[in-house]
């Protein structure tokens, strides 16, 4: 299986922190070449500092210039859609505007740079991840906006794989579980995240070292006929009983 990287240029959105700075480390320790992209340069520079071979960019990916000045001249064998933001609230008291200001980050953002990747793509390939969510496949409360915009990112990457296939292009989802974060470890030690991590089939959460296998399967050649796939990596929660 080859899941070596070596001369692959990869781009990770949202790679200031969290699981995009992670994915970054991951793709550079497989020998890819990768640009660490999000809105806070100062923070994307200092960690790609840090990884060899890497370099740091701006990018806003709701904003179509900043897209554009991303991909102008430069074209990527490897793209990870990480970059999304969360809104937890009840329905009855989201706005319009807040509702929006998700899908504008996570669907149509995702759709946008996965375009502008694929444009430079169509003569020699290449592979596009887009991190999808289980709450794109099972809802939990209070989570409507984020529910939908992952679980549009599913549907979306189906038919950009059906499109796309003809030029060497695939397009994937990888839909992380419940991850341990230090932003999230004081909420799972509380009563609620305990009783969450119970429903989990294999009793724990995920770690972040759990995502760079299938990571890696779906940037590198080893997954070289796999395409509109999605791949939850979860701990069997979506298959628990109801």
């Amino acid at each position: 299986m080859n899941l070596d990287l070596t001369g692959k240029r990869a781009l990770v959105t949202g790679a200031s922190s969290g699981l995009g700075l992670h994915f970054a480390g991951v793709l550079a320790a497989a020998g890819a070449d990768v640009t660490l992209a999000a809105r806070r340069l100062e923070k994307v520079e200092a960690a790609a500092s840090r990884l060899p071979g890497a370099t740091a960019a701006a990018l806003d990916v709701t904003d179509a210039d900043s897209i554009a000045a991303l991909f102008d001249g430069a074209r990527f064998d490897v793209v990870i859609n990480n970059a999304g933001i969360a809104l937890d609230g009840k329905a009855l008291e989201t706005s319009t505007e807040a509702f929006q200001t998700v899908i504008d980050t996570n669907l149509t953002g995702v759709f946008s740079v996965a375009r502008a990747a694929a444009q430079g793509m169509q003569d020699r390939g290449g592979s596009i991840v887009n991190i999808a969510s289980i709450l794109g496949l099972r809802v939990a409360g209070n989570v409507a906006a984020y529910a939908a915009s992952k679980a549009g990112v599913l549907q979306l990457t189906k038919a950009l794989a059906l499109e796309w296939a003809r030029h060497g292009i695939r397009v994937n989802a990888l839909c992380p579980g419940y991850v341990e974060t230090p932003i999230n470890a004081d909420f799972f030690a509380t009563d609620a995240g305990t009783a969450i991590i119970k429903r989990i089939p294999q009793r724990r959460l995920g770690r972040l070292t759990d995502l760079e296998g299938p990571l890696l399967l779906l940037a590198s050649d080893a997954s070289a006929y796999v395409t509109g796939a999605v791949m939850a990596v979860d701990g069997g929660h979506l298959v628990s009983s109801l």
